[in-house]
């Protein structure tokens, strides 16, 4: 049996956004910020934006793409709205406030992106906190405003991480899983959620891996659901046709298969780290050495670090 935690230790290196790029993402989400803040003093001096990162960059889950791009979300608050203009209006305006920033500005239903082609993505989505209010609210293009708490949702990861950072590095690994497969596969935040709801820690990264796969695919079998842990709680599935649960569950089996094999059947590190890669992708994930291990009993390595549910093959 091939030990390959080491392969995921530099799997997860990979994944990590280089300090340059860091920069520049941070100088960018500052200027955003300038603007949007000189926008409103010049042209609606009654509301006062501010502003809360959120999301992957904040849970410290946030990857590298297979195309070298990441994105963040930089919500934008505003504790009052003076002239009660409706939602679509509000997000218009923080388009404005940032427009010819790039040539690619998008209005979405949530949030008004920024693209900085070819290197990252910042998502401003537009949020109404009232001093009085226990949530905020989410604009909603062409809708209402949707009680909605990214906050909560940050809280509910933090109250769930291990002090070994395993729980963030498995979810960097579905994420990178989804990336790489595409196919509509579930998104980052759904794939945090399921990391959070089955995690199955162990010494091993390999083996936290496997055994957490076998519990979502267990939990996802018994009821296709992945509720959001914050405000308003909504189902991350819902909207799932047949088609698109069926080829998920379809590409986790396949999964779960190939790391079986990977942890306990194949003693040649390179062949292991194959198996991984055909679901990681090859870019980011290292070939193993070309060199057998000798296989370790099954018993070594069944019970799983911190659950109830040991596991056995």
């Amino acid at each position: 049996m091939a030990n390959t935690h080491n392969l995921f230790q530099e799997f997860n290196s990979n994944l990590q956004i280089n300090s340059s790029k860091r920069e520049r993402l941070i100088k960018s989400r500052d200027n955003l910020r300038s603007k949007i803040r000189k926008f409103f003093t010049e042209n609606h001096s009654k509301y006062h934006p501010k502003f809360f990162m959120q999301g992957s960059y904040k849970m410290g889950t946030m990857i590298r793409t297979k195309d070298d791009t990441c994105d963040i979300d930089d919500g934008v608050y505003f504790d009052s709205n003076p002239d009660e203009v409706n939602c679509t209006t509000l997000q218009t305006w923080i388009k404005n406030a940032v427009y010819g920033t790039t040539e690619s500005i998008s209005h979405r239903s949530k949030c008004i992106t920024v693209d900085y082609k070819a290197d990252y993505n910042i998502d401003l989505p537009v949020y109404l906190f009232k001093k009085d209010d226990i949530h905020p609210y989410l604009a909603i293009k062409n809708g209402d405003w949707r009680e909605d708490d990214p906050k909560e949702m940050v809280s509910a990861f933090n109250n769930e991480k291990d002090e070994k950072g395993q729980l963030i590095r498995i979810v960097r690994y579905l994420k990178a899983w989804s990336d790489f497969k595409g196919q509509k596969m579930p998104c980052g935040l759904a794939m945090t959620i399921l990391a959070m709801n089955n995690i199955q820690t162990n010494d091993r990264d390999d083996i936290a891996l496997k055994f957490t796969l076998i519990e979502i695919e267990r939990t996802l079998k018994k009821e296709f659901k992945c509720l959001v842990p914050a405000t308003p709680n909504d189902d991350l599935f819902d909207e799932y046709d047949n088609i698109r649960k069926n080829d998920f569950l379809s590409n986790l089996t396949d999964f779960i298969s190939d790391a079986k094999n990977a942890v306990n059947d194949e003693k040649n590190k390179l062949k292991a780290s194959n198996l991984w890669q055909k679901h990681l992708g090859y870019k980011y994930f290292p070939d193993g050495e070309d060199k057998d291990e000798e296989k370790v009993a099954a018993r070594t390595i069944a019970p799983v670090v911190g659950t109830s549910k040991p596991y056995h093959d």
